[in-house]
């Protein structure tokens, strides 16, 4: 960061009042009448009615549109283990960001600990006050074992976004550049580096997508996942290829993909150039990429690029996808958000890329044109068609895979959507 922007982001945040949300009422509460109906003694009625039939919370309370966004400040960003207490400011952005996109109020937990069965009951204790948990910014594989835990005891969404999040648009983007270089999404020969949490989420999601599992390597800093080796965890076992390849470099021989959840500069020339035709490139470390864009076209001119950052085309922005997901599965009170759900999600985000952008969506990025292709194979964040895009086909999973708890009429939903997209872009 430099030293302007470092300036700009704590001017930002200090400007009164200091951080980036707080609580509004949504009741009227002008006189004394108000007040008995909002505290006591009129509180009674509800109190009574959800201790004899809990789901009368979601009637009765916030619960229904009220997420837990939640941290232990392990793995902040970019910017590794900086305790619960600094994690704060990138929890009340997600928060803004749930609000902002999809009209969904999100609270900010930060849990002083680093022991996954401290934060895990902690979680448990305090989950009936909300309608969904999203874990955020926690290290792997610590990660996945809370989260794991979670979704055996808890019957609300549980979702880690660093990995569900990101698996979704990378499969979504992955579907689209096979698209455009021609290419079938079941033969890509995948080579995905990086496998923490991140990495095998998307390793997981590109099969449900129908990637063959067989054509799908990983890589982490010791090389090629492969069997036989005895330093895997069970996480990483199950992604074991039978293969003699060891490296990274000996995997992209000939792949037509290239996912890299790593570090920069993993990613040299020379790997590159072996590459298979129009190679795919998503380098998603950020802030500095396995590759550059301007140092991947140097090598080859037929790459298709995607990374992590706003400043080059192709963003793979979790944006695209928690807040509609997480709308989808609150409308439809799910247990949880399954793999149908993801799926969904991301074959929805996909083919929204491949419609024609409204001239509104231009304007707000001061761009003119903007159309399918090498350097648009995702949605620009600020497109107000994600949320009734997203969140109809996600209930529409939710419905069809037997989670969710209430039905939807999709027809009336999706209209309902596309009016509250329209109040939330005018702010």
């Amino acid at each position: 960061m430099s030293d302007q922007a470092y300036k700009s982001s704590l001017a930002y945040h200090e400007q009164s009042p200091a951080g980036k949300i707080s609580l509004m009422p949504t009741k009227p509460l002008r006189n004394s009448a108000d007040l008995s109906l909002a505290y006591t003694p009129g509180v009674a009625g509800a109190v009574l009615n959800i201790a004899k039939n809990p789901d009368d919370a979601y009637k009765y309370t916030s619960k229904g549109n009220l997420i837990a966004v939640i941290s232990n400040g392990t793995a902040v960003l970019g910017l590794g283990n900086r305790g619960a207490l600094a994690s704060k400011p990138v929890m009340e952005g997600k928060a803004v960001l749930f609000k902002r996109f999809a009209g969904i109020d999100a609270i900010d937990i930060e849990i002083n600990s680093t022991d996954p069965a401290e934060i895990i009951r902690t979680i448990e204790l305090i989950s009936p006050t909300f309608g969904g948990i999203n874990l955020e910014d926690i290290k792997a594989p610590e990660c996945m074992e809370i989260e794991r835990a979670l979704i055996g005891r808890l019957d609300i969404p549980v979702f880690h976004d660093d990995q569900h999040g990101t698996a979704v648009v990378v499969s979504a983007g992955l579907h689209n550049a096979a698209n455009v270089a021609g290419k079938d999404l079941r033969n890509l020969r995948i080579v995905l580096n990086g496998a923490g949490s991140a990495g095998l989420a998307i390793a997981n999601m590109l099969l449900a997508m129908g990637c063959d599992k067989e054509q799908l390597l990983l890589c982490d800093s010791k090389g090629v996942i492969y069997e036989g080796r005895n330093d895997l965890n069970s996480f990483k076992t199950p992604f074991a290829r039978k293969t003699d390849l060891r490296t990274l470099a000996d995997a992209l021989r000939g792949a037509d993909v290239f996912i890299g959840i790593s570090v920069a500069g993993a990613l040299t020339g020379s790997m590159l150039a072996s590459m298979a035709k129009d190679p795919i490139v998503f380098a998603m470390a950020n802030p500095m990429p396995e590759m550059l864009p301007s140092d991947a076209w140097k090598t080859r001119d037929d790459v298709i690029m995607a990374t992590g950052r706003s400043d080059f085309p192709n963003q793979v922005n979790n944006l695209l996808c928690f807040p509609f997901l997480f709308r989808g599965a609150l409308d439809t009170r799910a247990k949880s958000i399954n793999q149908a759900m993801k799926v969904a999600a991301s074959e929805a985000l996909a083919a929204l890329a491949r419609e024609p952008v409204p001239q509104d969506v231009l304007a707000a990025y001061g761009i003119d044109d903007a159309s399918f292709g090498r350097d648009y194979l995702l949605p620009k964040p600020f497109d107000h068609r994600l949320l009734p895009t997203i969140a109809p086909a996600v209930a529409k999973a939710a419905m069809e895979s037997g989670v969710a708890r209430v039905k939807v009429d999709l027809k009336e939903y999706e209209k309902k959507m596309e009016r509250s997209a329209e109040e939330l872009a005018k702010g």
